[in-house]
């Protein structure tokens, strides 16, 4: 798990800040994460600090990949 802080959601993408300054946009979020966290909608969740858990998806022909997170935890 990694320590990140949620910046924003905005047209499908969550992006959060990582200790070390880095941005990363994610396009997926596991459901289970969802129905915890609304994400979308809880503006309080904004600067929010959380311990984070991500996968990569490749696409079918592995050119592009999808950032998913799939465990989230506010510290």
């Amino acid at each position: 798990m990694e320590t990140a802080v949620f910046k924003s959601y905005r047209k499908g993408y969550y992006t959060f800040e990582f200790d070390n300054g880095e941005d990363m946009v994610f396009e997926e979020v596991h459901p289970k994460v969802l129905s915890q966290y609304k994400l979308k909608e809880d503006e309080s969740l904004i600067g929010m600090e959380f311990k984070l858990t991500f996968s990569e998806v490749y696409t079918d022909d592995d050119d592009l990949v999808i950032y998913r997170i799939e465990s989230l935890k506010l510290i």
